[in-house]
């Protein structure tokens, strides 16, 4: 099959993409993703995903020019308790109408690869939005891989973040500085 793959970053794609062309199917990456804030690292994660691109043998889509965090903050304003669902939507949806306008098989995302996200909901989310249409969702458990594209990122010298990428991880993860 030929498939789009929805890439949050370049090391959570590494076991994704290997699993897949493992399985004989043939890759597109898709880099969209206007939940990352602040603008800084989201280059920092394009940029690292175009620098090992060619080593992880794929083609990878850039919508650099649909980078708005608006489109997030829109989003997600006043639904704060379900905020990782509507991210998840926005990018699912860019994903798939890509998907159909380039005639893919199916559609996935890198983020079943985190052990951090909600997997459920991605994973039905996705195929809800699919429902019965020519592109289908591919499920597949990545997080089986987990510790192994760790290390493989690692090894290859990849950027890694430490947090999914929105203002409200971000500061979960620093607000204990706060305290100090």
């Amino acid at each position: 099959m030929r498939i789009l793959l929805h890439i949050c970053c370049a090391p959570c794609s590494l076991t994704v993409v290997r699993t897949l062309q493992d399985m004989g199917h043939e890759v597109t990456g898709l880099y969209y993703n206007p939940n990352i804030h602040p603008v800084g690292e989201y280059l920092r994660r394009r940029d690292t995903l175009r620098q090992f691109q060619e080593q992880m043998g794929i083609k990878v889509l850039y919508k650099d020019n649909e980078y708005d965090p608006q489109i997030y903050f829109k989003e997600i304003a006043f639904r704060e308790a379900n905020r990782c669902f509507h991210c998840y939507r926005i990018r699912l949806e860019r994903t798939l109408f890509i998907a159909k306008r380039g005639r893919f098989d199916a559609y996935t995302t890198s983020l079943l690869y985190s052990k951090f996200q909600k997997h459920d909901v991605i994973a039905d989310l996705g195929r809800d939005l699919a429902g019965g249409g020519q592109v289908g969702f591919f499920y597949h458990d990545f997080r089986e891989g987990w510790k192994e594209g760790i290390e493989q990122s690692k090894a290859m010298g990849m950027y890694r973040q430490d947090y999914c990428g929105c203002l409200y991880s971000d500061f979960e993860r620093r607000k204990k500085l706060l305290s100090e």
